[in-house]
């Protein structure tokens, strides 16, 4: 595809610029092609190896894209980068796929990717259709793992430094102009526009159609054309709902009985006291605690409190997925709050579970919370004699508390015997007296709540029973994808479906041994894999957590079902984007979400409940405890509720990148006018024009000025009538150039020359960053260039100083160091080269031809104003 194309073209220039790029296209526009496509060419032209860092569950499919496209590369899971990475060789371009999940700096994952590619000095392609959350932090993170805080970058947060004042600026934030550290204090988007232009790749599904797509007169239709002249058309989301009965009138509706005000008061009043073990702390505790049980003891003072809004958030989200996974989670609760008691009254260490907020958060793991005390729910591992095993029909076979009581005797002992390892431990007399009774009345609480429930009754789910019509009903024969945000409701459905005799079906989790391999049983059209899966092993219906809603290929379906509904708008725009891809050949796509049939308010009304208490309890306790991922607005669940169209378009506030708008609005006016590709190449340098301009303060009258820079950069500047530079914006410049074919050209201004040379010069002065220009600090180009020109200035004027030391140092700074050339200059200042040394090995390579990689045209290369545009206030 064109655009495939273009957007390649402009990811290299910024690897090959920046060192690193972020290709953020939005879901199904192809960024795994487009990655593997840039990485075969900088094997290809620099003979780099690739280090393919993903999601586990993409491991598989990532090594079938190597494969298939001959990469010398390595795959490895993000799960094991923090035992491998340390030792692993040396790989100079690393790929990192679903980059968004590294927004947190402390943890151990992020810090083992950012010191490989710091000592390895890799070049790095980050892969993200949301590469950012709630905060522009999250993008300066993922810019972090490559991109030293502090480093030069030749563009400043503009509209923050209007503000403050530059003086002002340094003052409170202590951090230079230019840099990456100097944007994170920046909250807008204009300044995060201009940092993002150096880095990112990004369009969106419509910026396609408009710019690439052509019109098919006979049916509306927009498409893409393939190489062999086949067409890709665009299909149109359409939302549907599918309703369950929930009727509060009658008692043995069993949705009614969880939704009621009792159930959802108890889980609101809950203390969490696991989730809080911070607040239990004993006055003296750091006094009576051994070295190791203060290691245990700072991990809980950090995690805070935030894990108890993140445990009775999620226990909420499981009432929403189903009855029977929500009851099986507070039996898990309860288990694991009589655990805790066992410990604490046979004074006994508490075995502490997870403590990492990012674990309970359900974009990154399907598991339940009250399994991630370790990697497995070792609870209902544990072979204890004193119950049976929980039943996957129904929840509450434990219902009593001496049966719980005796089952946390036995789960204790083996998590002190098999499982210790698995767990860090706390005496309970670090701990106030309050835990336990907190402990014990939450235990209590839910087994009420249990009470209240009674046993799950599969067959009278009347959710399960909507959905089997559906699949049996409405779509008998056609393949159906359902997605949902927990393995436990994973199991439950596959097994309700498998025993209710439907055939073909399968579900996948973060857990299943081989989530690529379902994916490609269930779409082996999209995924090339016709040749080796039979209609024997192909499957028709697909119940998978959100494992599978990134990276990969299932548009051999048109039919998505979202049995349970996410807090998160975009959780379901990337669900509906795994069928919504290139290739899909359903006019149509068709999104179901499950609602209640009295309509969507009791679902409102409940969520609304929850941020309330999740509000007075911060206000309260001061915790930090907040509801994230909840940006799905009322209005946009009375859409999905209504079926309003366009709702699960997903990109009309996303922003492409200003690279890609550019060049769509040069594709644009050529198609329009053809004989443009011909006469604005043949127009000469310095050409100019003027037009009429509503001045304001902040955009006064002046001349833009567009010029391709010695290192053969373009870059604009908008300087007023004094030749102050109005802004560095380039996308602002960029729109405030726009005008119309029929826009009447006027004189131009007495000092328009004078403008435009001034434009130049704030131009050239930008392009003077060494930073920007020699790459990383801790790059063998910038220290070598360092060293280099210190040595030079302490020569200055002796028997050592030499023309020859002098363009060593131009070609330093011009032109990029060939790869033989930066290892052996690592290596060299590894073993402590002196400067002198240093620069008779530089003189060397450059005599021999192996120190530069030299452009033929560069040597001559010089500052060229291309055209520059008057804009006039007095007309």
């Amino acid at each position: 595809f064109a655009y495939q194309s273009a957007a390649v073209k402009i990811a290299a220039h910024h690897l090959n610029k920046r060192g690193g790029v972020l290709i953020g296209d939005v879901v199904g526009l192809g960024k795994t092609l487009m990655a593997t496509a840039l990485a075969r060419i900088f094997e290809d032209d620099y003979h780099l190896e690739t280090l393919i860092i993903c999601p586990k569950n993409l491991a598989k499919m990532w090594e079938d894209y190597r494969d298939q496209y001959r990469l010398r590369a390595r795959v490895l899971p993000i799960s094991r980068v923090t035992q491998e990475l340390p030792s692993l060789r040396r790989y100079r371009l690393v790929l990192i796929d679903e980059s968004h999940n590294l927004r947190n700096r402390e943890g151990k994952r992020y810090r083992a990717i950012q010191e490989y590619i710091q000592e390895n000095e890799s070049k790095v392609i980050l892969l993200s259709a949301t590469p950012y959350n709630k905060t522009y932090l999250d993008l300066s993170s993922q810019l972090r793992l490559f991109v030293p805080a502090d480093q030069d970058l030749g563009v400043r947060p503009e509209k923050l430094l209007r503000e403050l004042g530059e003086t002002e600026f340094i003052r409170r934030y202590q951090a230079p102009v230019r840099s990456l550290a100097a944007f994170e204090h920046s909250p807008y988007a204009d300044d995060w526009r201009d940092l993002m232009r150096l880095y990112l790749v990004r369009r969106t599904r419509s910026f396609i159609q408009t710019n690439y797509g052509a019109l098919d007169t006979e049916t509306g239709r927009r498409y893409l054309t393939f190489a062999d002249t086949s067409r890709s058309y665009f299909p149109t989301r359409v939302p549907r709902t599918v309703t369950f009965a929930l009727d509060e009138q009658r008692a043995d509706d069993q949705y009614a009985r969880l939704y009621a005000t009792a159930v959802v008061n108890g889980i609101n009043d809950l203390s969490l006291p696991r989730y809080g073990l911070a607040n239990y702390v004993a006055p003296n505790a750091e006094q009576q605690a051994t070295a190791d049980e203060r290691r245990v003891l700072g991990n809980l003072t950090r995690a805070g409190k935030r894990l108890m809004g993140f445990s009775r958030t999620n226990l909420f989200k499981r009432l929403e997925s189903s009855g029977q996974v929500f009851l099986q989670s507070l039996e898990r609760h309860i288990l694991r709050n009589y655990i805790v008691l066992y410990a604490i009254e046979t004074g006994q260490p508490i075995p502490i579970g997870t403590q990492d907020a990012a674990l309970l958060d359900t974009r990154l793991t399907d598991l339940d919370s009250d399994t991630l005390s370790s990697t497995l729910d070792l609870a209902e591992e544990v072979d204890a004699d004193a119950t049976e095993p929980m039943d996957e029909q129904s929840a509450s076979t434990l219902a009593t508390e001496a049966q719980f009581r005796q089952r946390a005797a036995a789960v204790y002992q083996a998590y002190t015997t098999t499982y210790q390892r698995r767990f860090s431990w706390l005496r309970p007399a670090l701990f106030t007296k309050h835990l336990a009774t907190d402990v014990q009345q939450d235990a209590q609480a839910l087994l009420r709540v249990l009470a209240t429930a009674g046993a799950w009754d599969a067959s009278s789910d009347t959710k399960l029973a909507a959905l089997v019509d559906l699949l049996t009903v409405t779509h008998p024969d056609e393949k159906v994808i359902v997605f949902t945000q927990f393995a436990d409701t994973v199991l439950y459905l596959t097994a309700a479906l498998q025993a209710r005799g439907i055939p073909s079906v399968a579900g996948v989790t973060g857990q299943s041994d081989d989530p690529t391999l379902l994916a490609w049983r269930f779409s082996p059209v999209s995924n090339n894999k016709r040749h080796s899966i039979g209609p024997q092993s192909e499957l028709r219906i697909l119940i998978a957590t959100d494992v599978l809603s990134e990276g990969q290929n299932l548009q051999d379906a048109h039919i998505v079902v979202n049995y349970d509904l996410p807090w998160a708008i975009i959780r379901l725009i990337q669900r509906a984007g795994r069928v919504d891809r290139i290739g899909q050949q359903a006019a149509d796509i068709l999104c179901y979400t499950f609602l209640p049939a009295e309509g969507v308010e009791r679902i409102i009304r409940l969520r609304e409940r929850i941020r309330q208490r999740l509000h007075e309890n911060a206000e309260v306790i001061g915790t930090d405890e907040a509801f994230f991922e909840d940006d799905m607005s009322d209005q946009q669940l009375l859409d999905l509720f209504t079926e309003q169209s366009g709702v699960l378009d997903g990109d009309v506030d996303s922003e492409v990148d200003l690279a890609s708008q550019a060049y769509a609005i040069w594709q644009k006016a050529i198609e329009a006018d053809p004989s443009l590709q011909r006469t604005i190449p043949d127009m000469p340098p310095v050409v100019y024009s003027t037009r009429a301009h509503q001045a304001t303060p902040q955009e006064p009258a002046g001349v833009l000025v567009y010029m391709r820079t010695a290192e053969g950069n373009d870059a604009l500047a908008w300087v007023d009538e004094h030749g102050t530079s109005v802004t560095e914006s380039q996308r602002t410049i960029l729109h405030a150039a726009a005008c119309e074919p029929d826009t009447p050209a006027l004189p131009r201004m007495e000092q328009h020359h004078e403008l435009v040379k001034q434009g130049a010069q704030v131009i050239a002065e930008e392009e003077k960053t060494v930073g920007g220009q020699l790459g990383r600090p801790s790059g063998a180009r910038f220290r070598t260039y360092e060293r280099l020109k210190r040595h030079a200035e302490a020569v200055k004027g002796t028997l050592f100083d030499s023309p020859d030391l002098h363009r060593a140092l131009e070609e330093l700074y011009r032109y990029p160091l060939r790869q033989t050339a930066v290892d052996t200059l690592n290596r060299q200042m590894r073993s402590g080269v002196s400067d002198d040394d240093l620069a008779g090995l530089v003189l060397a390579l450059r005599d021999e031809d192996r120190l530069c990689v030299k452009q033929d045209d560069a040597p001559t290369r010089a500052p060229q104003i291309i055209c520059s545009l008057g804009l006039r206030h007095d007309v």
